[in-house]
């Protein structure tokens, strides 16, 4: 009688526990809408018309003209008009896939290439990103890739965990450095997906500079090649200064110096966030940043083939 009363218990325990949880898809998180862009490119590098996927309402928004997010969508990516030269180039690594009996994100690692004999002749390493964000297009250059990302968006919750599914591959093998400044070189060391997710308090000063202090944070990486969907995995938020916990990968600590975040001022540039410092446990965050990456390691690092599915992209209150 009494195991049974316990049990009883028990259950009520787990079912107040899922009534308690609220989760929020983050909008077009569910990724069955997409937007096509189709872009004829330079007669110099062939002068295809090849299609951009962007997440956001169903519908077109062709020619050669910079992208802004559509029908109220937080999201940006890797898709890209770029204009270096004159030459107009895309660059394509994020795709629209199957998932159960509707679609998901497919984040592809793979070379994009720019090659106009006698303008330019750029190959670099693509990851496959998206990002609460926007891409400021055209992008004119190779150089500083997160400089031409305004990240983040306005944010005045504190989520206990980011909610997703989620399937991984890579090839394995050598991960390598492709810049198209320098030749293609080796690099040591093991490819994997990665999901990061901040919760910063911002203020800007009379300069137009961005501070910030960071609240909260999400580093999750995908080491392990998944045959079958990551349903629902819950990643709990680390709310105050995480720099001493063992448990946290490198590149979970403050973000400065080159290739950090970018966001634009009050003043229309797109300057870096300067991580100051850790917020108080307690403090309540002004933005948040989530950007997930087919290859973890930074600007033109990878390996070749790597890919992460996402879908259902949800914080969980």
């Amino acid at each position: 009688m009494k195991a049974n009363k316990a049990l009883s218990l028990l259950f009520l325990g787990l079912y107040a526990f899922n009534v308690a949880a609220e989760e929020e898809l983050i909008k077009y998180g569910d990724f069955e809408s997409w937007l096509t862009r189709s872009i004829k490119e330079s007669v110099l590098v062939g002068g295809s018309t090849r299609t951009l996927y962007e997440i956001g309402p169903k519908g077109k928004y062709d020619g050669v003209r910079a992208y802004t997010n559509q029908g109220g969508s937080p999201w940006g990516c890797s898709n890209v008009y770029a204009k270096m030269y004159g030459v107009v180039k895309t660059n394509l690594c994020v795709y629209p896939d199957k998932h159960r009996n509707g679609q998901c994100a497919k984040l592809c690692t793979q070379i994009a290439s720019c090659k106009a004999i006698g303008v330019v002749n750029i190959s670099v390493l693509a990851s496959g990103s998206i990002f609460l964000g926007s891409i400021l297009e055209p992008v004119t250059s190779s150089a500083d890739p997160m400089s031409k990302m305004n990240a983040g968006m306005p944010f005045s919750k504190r989520p206990k965990a980011l909610k997703f599914d989620y399937k991984y591959y890579s090839p394995g093998g050598e991960r390598i450095r492709e810049t198209g400044f320098s030749r293609r070189e080796t690099v040591g060391g093991k490819d994997m997906g990665q999901c990061i997710c901040l919760l910063q308090k911002r203020w800007e000063d009379a300069d137009g500079n961005i501070h910030a202090l960071r609240v909260g944070t999400i580093l999750q990486r995908f080491s392990k090649n998944t045959s079958d969907w990551q349903e629902g995995q819950v990643f709990p938020f680390h709310y105050g200064d995480i720099s001493r916990d063992s448990s946290f990968p490198e590149g979970a600590g403050l973000m400065s110096g080159t290739g950090t975040f970018h966001a634009l001022n009050s003043k229309g540039k797109n300057v870096p966030i300067k991580e100051e410092g850790w917020a108080g446990p307690d403090e309540m965050p002004t933005h948040i940043i989530l950007k997930f990456d087919s290859s973890y390691a930074g600007d033109y690092i990878g390996t070749l083939g790597s890919t992460l599915w996402l879908d259902n992209i949800k914080l969980v209150y």
